[in-house]
C-alpha cells in the first residue's frame, strides 16, 4: 500500500478517536488545520520551486 494512503487512512482512525472525545467542531478544527498547513506551504512555493517539486516527485526523488 503506498505511504500516503496509510497516512490517510491513519489520519481518518485519528479524526474518528477525536470525535468521540472532543466535541465535534474542535475535531473539525483540526482536520481543516491538517489539510489547510500543507496547502498553504505549497502555495507559497516559488512557480519554479512547484515546478522542480512535481519533477522530483514524478522521476520517484520523494518518498511516497
Amino acid at each position: 500500500m503506498a505511504r500516503h494512503v496509510v497516512f490517510a487512512i491513519g489520519g481518518i482512525i485519528v479524526g474518528l478517536i477525536l470525535l468521540t472525545w472532543l466535541p465535534w467542531y474542535i475535531t473539525a478544527l483540526i482536520i481543516v488545520a491538517a489539510i489547510a498547513i500543507p496547502t498553504t506551504a505549497y502555495l507559497m512555493l516559488d512557480p519554479s520551486q512547484r515546478r522542480r517539486l512535481r519533477e522530483q516527485r514524478r522521476r520517484g526523488q520523494l518518498g511516497r
